[in-house]
């Protein structure tokens, strides 16, 4: 598709070849320039930065290939097509190793210059939008997204940034549910070498367990009841960039013989396939499970474990990073603010103090949801007692910190094993909470979906 707006600079030192280009490239509605020399065109190109660029190959102050190499240092994002005479392939093809798109042979035919013409721009153009695209992707993912004035944020900052300029393949997050993982996994792809490659996340219990396998590793056609065709999965989906294992703590045990065969040879097959395919990848698991507790429930590999925990990070709770709950408050308030489209808004000091008093149990997701309802009930007010939550703006007798929800208290009996007390605590946190499943995760300190496994898991459900 030719794109009508674009600018195409025209380098011959034969001015009946300018003349003739220019003459068809204006009948085709591109904005034409001419420059008989390399330094005229360097000049050009300096002013005016062209979309494309019509290359001669021979021209009396310079070679062509030299001129192609300084056009775009001076702008990578330009579009090349060289012109050669018979005998000169070598050099055209030495061009196209440089960058340039295509080349045409002198004389030029007027339907090949049009359509190598309209390939370049549309190559040009997807190029551009990939470069959006992953800016898009990137936005609010970069080191400084993550606030917070503290030693405990610096010191996560510091190892992000050895993560990230290291060949490390694996990661393990750890820390409770709203600590921010999601986005300290965003943060390690993009601040990578990786930036440029897919970045894929997958909760592994927001799927059913039997699409889980066929999400991340893929499967032929016919593998299943409902394979009607060859399905690629997230790791060869991700082949070079970074997939990011939500909740890893609570998949099921013989895909995590799989993801330790692929972690250690690089390699796996889809369900249903016998081909070995090869993917480089780095893995990124979070959870907020004490995985050691699960290794001696028998529910998670210690091989696993130990493979994936080759550079571990532990999140801390926002409750142990007070200093950082104003400069957070205030992030996510600007950040509603612009979203809304509204005037930037303030807290007002009995809002802060009731902030800063509070212990949020749903650490940093908690106060960001906070925020937001905030913004959206005080309009152009400053952001005050009203328009917080009643949990937030009364808190208990005596005017102490609301108490973070406490696990609720199990003793062993002899011979009981840790099956049976997580099965006595999920029923106690059900229990407390009339069966409200947000606020008993909450007590337990895990997901919602992970609490339903485990409803699932202990019958429940």
């Amino acid at each position: 598709m030719k794109d009508e707006a674009a600018r195409i600079l025209v380098v011959d030192d034969e001015r009946l070849i300018r003349w003739s280009l220019e003459q068809q490239l204006s009948r085709d509605g591109y904005g034409v320039r001419l420059a008989e020399t390399a330094a005229e065109a360097l000049q050009a190109v300096r002013a005016a930065p062209p979309d494309l660029v019509l290359l001669d190959m021979r021209l009396p102050d310079a070679d062509g290939v030299d001129l192609l190499e300084r056009l775009r240092a001076l702008d990578p994002a330009c579009a090349v097509i060289v012109i050669t005479a018979h005998g000169e392939v070598q050099s055209a093809v030495r061009a196209m190793k440089l960058g340039a798109h295509d080349y045409l042979v002198k004389p030029v035919d007027p339907e090949a210059l049009q359509i190598a013409i309209g390939k370049a721009l549309e190559a040009r153009a997807l190029r551009r939008q990939v470069t959006r695209l992953q800016a898009d992707a990137s936005r609010g993912s970069a080191l400084d997204d993550l606030v917070g004035v503290g030693g405990a944020v610096e010191r996560l900052r510091g190892l992000i940034r050895q993560i990230a300029g290291s060949d490390a393949t694996t990661v393990l997050l750890q820390g409770e549910s709203g600590t921010g993982k999601d986005l300290v996994a965003r943060v390690i792809h993009f601040a990578s070498a990786r930036a440029s490659a897919p970045f894929q996340p997958v909760n592994c219990v927001a799927l059913p367990e039997h699409l889980l396998e066929s999400e991340l590793f893929g499967h032929e056609r016919g593998a299943f009841t409902d394979a009607r065709g060859q399905k690629k999965g997230l790791f060869e989906q991700a082949d070079g960039g970074t997939v990011y294992l939500d909740e890893i703590g609570d998949m099921r045990p013989d895909l995590q013989t799989k993801l330790l065969r692929l972690i250690e040879e690089k390699s796996f097959r889809r369900v249903g396939g016998v081909r070995d395919l090869r993917v480089d990848v780095r893995i990124v698991a979070a959870t907020n499970r004490d995985l050691a507790v699960a290794i001696g429930d028998g529910t998670f590999r210690q091989d696993l474990y130990y493979r994936l925990k080759v550079f571990p990070i532990t999140l801390p709770a926002l409750r142990e990073r007070p200093e950082d709950i104003m400069p957070l408050a205030r992030y996510f308030l600007q950040r509603f603010c612009r979203d809304m489209r509204r005037e930037p808004l303030g807290f007002a000091r009995d809002a802060e103090a009731r902030l800063m008093g509070y212990a949020w149990p749903g650490n940093v997701r908690e106060l960001r949801n906070v925020i937001e309802r905030g913004v959206i009930l005080a309009g152009t007010e400053p952001l005050g007692l009203q328009h917080l939550p009643a949990e937030i703006a009364e808190p208990t007798a005596g005017d102490t910190p609301h108490p973070p929800p406490s696990t609720p208290a199990v003793r062993p009996g002899q011979g009981m094993r840790l099956g049976e007390v997580e099965r006595e605590l999920v029923q106690q946190a059900l229990h407390a909470t009339n069966g409200n499943q947000v606020r008993a995760a909450r007590i337990l300190g895990i997901s919602r979906d992970a609490l339903r496994t485990r409803m699932k898991k202990f019958g429940f459900l």
